[in-house]
């Protein structure tokens, strides 16, 4: 292998089958190994040096306020049924932490939910130091409640409004 590697490159001597035109488009590696030993690579440029294409931009839709109103209703009272299982943590603040929730995640519903691929862990975290700074009891637990219900059901639910849309 290295005899045939080293004759093939480096020997000034092999000529291609085909001669090398004068168009530079389409070479042949037995072209490129024509055009290196027959004059130096700074000599050989292209007629049209190649063009790196701009990566391709995806744009997520825009968020649906009809989605939103619809999905902060149904996570608003899966909420509370989740969190009401854990009424001793939080005490006559429920409804103020729910509220809390509630309202950040219709925001972010709002302003930024585009579909799937859009549902960014911001707004939770946004909900963790909206309640701690509140000193509202259970800040974690209803945080990671938020995130978990919105992982499961956000995406899926959109998929299902959008394919009972009229096209």
């Amino acid at each position: 292998m290295a005899l045939y590697y080293s004759s093939l490159f480096f020997n000034p001597a092999v000529t291609p089958a085909i001669q090398p035109s004068n168009t530079p488009l389409l070479l042949t590696p037995i072209r490129i190994l024509r055009l290196r030993h027959s004059k130096p690579f700074s000599q050989f440029t292209l007629a049209k040096p190649p063009r790196a294409s701009p990566p391709h931009k995806y744009t997520y839709p825009d968020p649906i306020p009809e989605f939103a109103v619809a999905e902060t209703q149904k996570f608003r009272s899966e909420l509370v049924r989740k969190l009401l299982k854990d009424k001793d943590t939080f005490g006559d603040d429920l409804d103020e932490v729910i509220d809390v929730c509630t309202e950040i995640f219709s925001e972010f519903l709002h302003k930024e939910y585009g579909g799937p691929g859009t549902l960014l862990v911001e707004p939770f975290t946004n909900m963790l130091v909206a309640l701690k700074q509140k000193r509202l009891p259970g800040a974690p637990l209803a945080a990671r409640a938020s995130l978990l219900w919105a992982q499961n059901y956000v995406d899926q639910d959109w998929e299902v409004w959008n394919s009972n849309l009229p096209n």
